[in-house]
């Protein structure tokens, strides 16, 4: 268990993205980048300080920031193809900046004009937003025990947080924080502010590289200015809850087509089985059947994200309750095929990889192990009970970020 007092890697401005197609192309380069030791760092657990710094340096942590403050304000068909890229490449990769895009679109939502200004500036330059959200110690996951009371022209932070996905690689920590009266907020604390304690004591089994584990608040000063609105988020319609879910589904597309291509490699290398009587194990008929039915499942939730991403893009100007549920009913469906589906693809590729796919050089298992830990983050059972209920009932689900 380390404490880290974050050193940042790299001051120099951030370059700018102008567009879809240009931050698609830099996804594309950057990702396959990071392929080449993703197996040494999940094995070691050598946390990507360096990846994380390219990442953010390249522009393409700024691409959600909308065009008036300077930004590419890209399609979340392109947001979410970009997330798949990196999380095919490296599971925690993909799901580092997440929650940065997460604090993102809640500042576009609630945030005040000054807010943005300085908040989406900083983004631009290269800042990276990490995550406080959720608590470990609470009899509920509902339940929150970290608050602000108010200090000079600001306000002390005193609480914990766990499940602090990229907050060991931020420049900000955006905290959830509840007052006196028990309203909510989002406050963006300087990762380096006096009384803040990142512990990296994140011990899943999968998505290990995330820094997912303890952040302390001792009496913690933010500015008023650096504190927005949360209460408000999920008790009116916003896109916030669906975007969420998007970018969730889009990590396990990602890891799910990675599965998929892998098991092809995997394939064309083993050997065939005996009782086939057949020379390649390309040719091994229940090996294609099996290989059919994942790549139908693939692509079927690639297209399922598809769907959800533009109608995301198509409500964006037209925020009504009914266009939210809608919205969150199409990311449920990608959230419980795509659950389905990276767990499926990444436990055959070990299967169709045969007995040289256990072992540990391979690292063929972070595939399954990633998807496993990362579907863990909403139980898929509930997605499929609110869209029977949607269905059926005509009763809209809830506007939360779980769905």
């Amino acid at each position: 268990m380390t404490s880290y007092k974050y050193i940042f890697v790299n001051t120099q401005p951030a370059h700018v993205i102008q567009s879809d197609e240009e931050a698609l192309s830099i996804a594309k380069a950057l990702s396959q980048q990071f392929r080449e030791d993703a197996v040494h760092r999940d094995q070691t657990r050598t946390l990507p300080f360096a990846e994380i710094d390219a990442f953010s340096q390249s522009g393409l942590w700024a691409i959600t920031v909308p065009k008036q403050y300077g930004g590419a304000e890209v399609s979340s068909w392109t947001v979410a193809q970009i997330i798949a890229l990196f999380s095919g490449t490296d599971g925690s990769i993909g799901q580092i900046p997440q929650n940065h895009f997460y604090a993102l679109e809640v500042l576009r939502t609630t945030g005040t004009e000054a807010q943005k200004k300085k908040l989406y500036q900083e983004v631009l330059d290269g800042r990276r937003f990490g995550n406080a959200l959720a608590e470990f110690k609470s009899k509920t996951a509902s339940q929150k025990n970290t608050y602000l009371t108010p200090y000079q022209h600001g306000y002390l932070i005193q609480g914990e947080k766990f499940y602090c996905t990229g907050s060991i690689y931020a420049h900000r920590i955006p905290t959830l924080v509840k007052d006196d009266n028990g309203l909510e907020y989002l406050a963006f604390v300087p990762r380096d502010a006096e009384g803040v304690t990142v512990i990296d004591d994140w011990s899943g089994f999968g998505q290990r590289l995330t820094g997912s584990g303890t952040v302390k608040f001792d009496q913690v000063y933010v500015d008023a200015e650096d504190i927005v609105p949360f209460s408000t988020v999920f008790s009116k319609p916003s896109l916030v809850g669906p975007y969420a879910q998007l970018m969730h589904a889009s990590i396990e597309v990602g890891i799910a087509r990675a599965s998929f291509e892998e098991t092809l490699i995997q394939v064309e290398n083993a050997r065939p089985w005996i009782d086939a009587e057949i020379e390649y194990a390309t040719q091994d008929p229940l090996t294609l059947y099996e290989l059919g039915q994942i790549a139908v499942d693939v692509k079927a939730s690639e297209l399922l994200l598809n769907k959800a991403a533009h109608f995301i893009d198509f409500i964006k100007t037209k925020v009504t309750k009914e266009n939210i549920a809608e919205a969150s009913i199409h990311v449920a469906r990608v959230r419980a095929h795509s659950t389905e589906t990276a767990l499926q693809a990444a436990s055959k590729l070990i299967e169709l990889a045969g007995s040289r796919g256990s072992q540990r050089k391979t690292g063929l298992d972070r595939y399954w192990r990633n998807a496993r830990v990362h579907t863990l983050h909403d139980p898929v059972r509930w997605k499929y009970y609110f869209l029977g209920n949607y269905r059926l009932n005509h009763i809209l689900p809830p506007r939360r970020g779980t769905l």
